[in-house]
């Protein structure tokens, strides 16, 4: 699996994201696909060179406008959806604007449709927006991760640091913040608005293919923004576990419970028969989070669930890498999860519901076709 790291050591802008994102193989000329599907070719003109801030080099990219229109949030969503752009590429970028707009609306007081958005409603921020998932697309990059952000502490120009906009952006994202000495606007509202709706914050472990440098506007040594590209490799990762116990909930609730949990996000979700007190059977249920999740599941658990309280435990866990492959067999054509271990494929697991389709399609017994189907899968990867 294709991931990107975004190490937001001198911080984050749009600018820098597409000069970082290019700067580590991705092409150019999507960047002008993005001007072009935006119909912004009259109002924008993009510039791409090479520019060093003390010993970093790398690509820095300017986006220049004229006759500046300033956009409602309205205009924003529609030049958006109105583009011809890949599904991959419009959901994010329709996710990054609702996260400015919502930012700004609350900083305001003002419903989101009358809000002016200022310098944010430029064409320069959808060309950053559209163009930075259009570049990881084309990278294809299926995951991105993000160091922790630097927050200065004070103020610039009579503006709190970090800037609002960029921390109402990121609420509830999960983001970590770094205290930073420097005394300006490090993470810009674009910036975090593609980190909010694409991002993990979290290091992963990966096998490093490239790494791009996005040279940001200030002329200070070490401006830049880095981006790694590589595979995710199997490895340690933190967890969150939340744990309660019940007694007085119908089972059938609790089923219901588990599947609302893991549509939430929870990684896995298990319940396990248990003695209470007094001798009344119950139940534990189990739930893996994610740690930047570990607060909305416990919440969730706390107002759908009659417990009065959660416990919660930090633990790793080592994860191998999986892939889904598909294979043909005499019966038709079914996905099979496979796990690698350093690379290599070492199992083979049959994607139930293909193999139930095709049992129901053929007559054959479930069991027949598991097997059918593990059996090509294994043959194809070379394990038998």
């Amino acid at each position: 699996m294709t991931i990107a790291y975004f190490d937001c050591f001198a911080g984050i802008s749009g600018d820098m994201t597409l000069g970082a994102l290019i700067d580590s193989g991705a092409d150019r000329a999507l960047l002008d696909a993005a001007v072009a599907a935006l119909r912004l070719g009259d109002e924008v003109s993009v510039d791409v060179r090479r520019e060093e801030r003390g010993h970093v080099g790398g690509t820095r990219v300017v986006i220049e406008t004229s006759d500046r229109v300033e956009r409602t949030v309205p205009a924003l969503r529609a030049a958006v959806e109105d583009a011809d752009l890949p599904d991959q590429v419009k959901t994010p970028a329709l996710a990054a604007v609702d996260r400015l707009a919502r930012a700004e609306a609350r900083i305001h007081g003002l419903a989101e449709e009358k809000l002016h958005l200022h310098e944010l409603g430029g064409a320069d921020t959808l060309v950053d927006v559209v163009g930075a998932f259009w570049l990881l697309h084309g990278l294809g990059v299926n995951r991105v991760f993000a160091s922790p952000l630097p927050a200065p502490r004070g103020r610039k120009d009579a503006m709190p640091l970090p800037a609002p906009a960029s921390l109402r952006v990121l609420e509830g994202t999960g983001a970590v913040f770094e205290p930073a000495e420097d005394g300006r606007e490090l993470v810009t509202p674009t910036g975090a608005a593609i980190l909010a709706a694409s991002a993990i914050f979290l290091r992963p472990a990966m096998s490093l293919k490239a790494i791009g440098y996005g040279i940001g506007a200030r002329q200070s040594p070490g401006n830049a923004l880095a981006v790694w590209i590589g595979e995710e490799v199997e490895r340690e990762t933190g967890v969150t576990l939340i744990e309660t116990n019940l007694d007085d909930m119908a089972p059938n609730l609790i089923a219901a419970l588990c599947e609302d949990l893991m549509a939430a996000g929870a990684l896995d979700v298990s319940t396990t028969p248990t003695l209470m007190k007094k001798g009344r059977p119950g139940h534990l249920i189990s739930v893996m989070s994610p740690p930047e999740l570990a607060a909305r599941l416990s919440d969730h658990l706390l107002r759908h669930s009659t417990t009065m309280g959660v416990r919660m435990t930090v633990a790793q866990r080592v994860i191998a890498q999986r892939t889904i492959i598909e294979v043909q067999t005499e019966l038709g054509r079914a996905r099979v999860k496979v796990k690698e271990l350093g690379g290599r494929p070492v199992d083979a697991a049959p994607e139930y519901e293909d193999c139930r389709r095709i049992s129901r399609e053929t007559g054959r017994d479930l069991r027949e076709v598991m097997r059918l189907v593990a059996e090509a899968a294994r043959r194809e990867l070379g394990l038998i």
